[in-house]
């Protein structure tokens, strides 16, 4: 069985189509599974949603879909909530909130945004020198122990850095990194950055073996119009973004 794995759209539907179409090209998949952060970002936060909604993928609650759809939109929401926030309908953000914070994708297979008991919470990451880098192996087992011993595969995202790591007598955990935000910084204490290093459009494919046990996996890279983002970013007041989208680093 094959599964596409896609996470971190955030709004870039330019990205979303770029990967879906590559992924035809490369024959589908049997199933297709959205690891949430759908919308939240200065690009097309409602033509996303419509584009996720009439495809109806098994897709897990984001931090930043919680966000759009419950915060309120006062001076401590971040802008890039805020702005998707003001786009949808009412309907669409009540769909977000509704969306499973874990889901059981095939026996054996688990997926959640960033952690399975917090969706905000990195997984495989410490911050380091103001950077995201792989934890250390014990901190990423401690944070799965709340998992079924019989889970042979996590997948999750968050972080928008793609990561393969097998815990040993445990799961192998899979990242596929972001599908439309290459970059982006976060001034939560401690202040640190998430850099891709290119502006592609990141989605990852796990083949499952006649035993259900994950036997193969593909992390690709999908070119796209990144400048048309990076300048619908600009017309959205947020060069930063547009930074970010042109180079997959948050500065030069």
């Amino acid at each position: 069985m094959r599964i596409a794995v896609l996470a971190d759209i955030h709004g870039n539907v330019l990205a979303l189509d770029a990967v879906l179409n590559d992924l035809q090209q490369r024959g589908g998949a049997y199933i297709t599974v959205n690891l949430g952060d759908c919308v939240s970002g200065p690009l097309w936060p409602r033509e996303t949603m419509e584009r996720l909604q009439a495809l109806n993928l098994p897709t897990v609650r984001g931090n930043h879909d919680r966000r759009v759809a419950q915060d309120a939109a006062d001076e401590t929401m971040w802008p890039s909530d805020r702005y998707a926030q003001e786009r949808l309908t009412a309907p669409q953000r009540e769909a977000l909130l509704a969306l499973p914070m874990t889901l059981d994708v095939a026996p054996g297979i688990v997926a959640f945004h960033a952690r399975p008991d917090h969706d905000e919470k990195y997984l495989a990451d410490a911050i380091v020198d103001g950077q995201l880098v792989r934890a250390p192996l014990a901190a990423i087992t401690r944070r799965l122990k709340s998992l079924d011993p019989a889970c042979r595969l996590v997948l999750c995202g968050h972080s928008h850095r793609n990561e393969l790591i097998r815990i040993p007598g445990g799961p192998v955990l899979f990242n596929p990194g972001s599908v439309g935000c290459p970059a982006y910084d976060d001034d939560t204490p401690p202040a640190h950055v998430s850099e891709q290093g290119s502006p592609h459009a990141r989605y990852g494919i796990v083949e499952l073996g006649n035993d259900g046990r994950p036997s193969r996996f593909e992390s690709i890279a999908v070119d796209y119009d990144h400048e048309a983002a990076a300048k619908q970013a600009e017309q959205a007041g947020r060069p930063e973004w547009a930074h970010a989208l042109r180079t997959g680093f948050m500065k030069d």
